[in-house]
């Protein structure tokens, strides 16, 4: 699907605040909340906005460690190992890389206790890696609410 500069506008408006009504993107950028409203339906349905959410601060569920593991995997045994990988708890996402390491993971605990938990008796017992490496998150700087459009 190609993109106009109004959708971007419309994309823009929604990734800043997704609950922001049709009519108040409208008024935003001068057109009709029936245009809007379709050229989402458009969006949508094509896959551009692949869904709304609500932005949860793992800190307030329970969850005041984060980190990045990075993972070798045993050649061959990717699709079981990834299989399993989305089964923990706590694994929050699994991006496949190049470079140094072939998976590299976002995971949250509760603590470094918890954490060591994790890494230790779940990802370290399963079989299909050769190496990992965490790397705790300090803090965070600067997340964007998407790519840039």
């Amino acid at each position: 699907m190609e993109l106009d500069e109004t959708d971007r506008a419309i994309l823009r408006i929604l990734q800043e605040d997704a609950r922001t009504p049709f009519s108040e993107v409208a008024r935003r950028i001068d057109m009709s909340s029936a245009t809007v409203h379709d050229r989402v339906n458009r969006m949508e349905e094509a896959g551009v906005i692949e869904g709304y959410h609500a932005s949860v601060d793992p800190k307030a569920v329970g969850y005041g460690v984060s980190a990045f593991v990075g993972l070798r995997v045993e050649q061959g045994r990717e699709e079981d190992a990834l299989e399993r990988l989305r089964e923990i708890d706590g694994v929050c996402e699994i991006h496949l890389t190049t470079g140094e390491w072939d998976v590299i993971l976002k995971v949250v605990a509760a603590d470094t206790d918890s954490l060591r938990e994790l890494m230790f008796e779940s990802v370290a017992e399963m079989e299909g890696f050769s190496r990992s490496q965490t790397m705790i998150i300090l803090g965070t700087d600067y997340e964007a609410d998407g790519p840039p459009v």
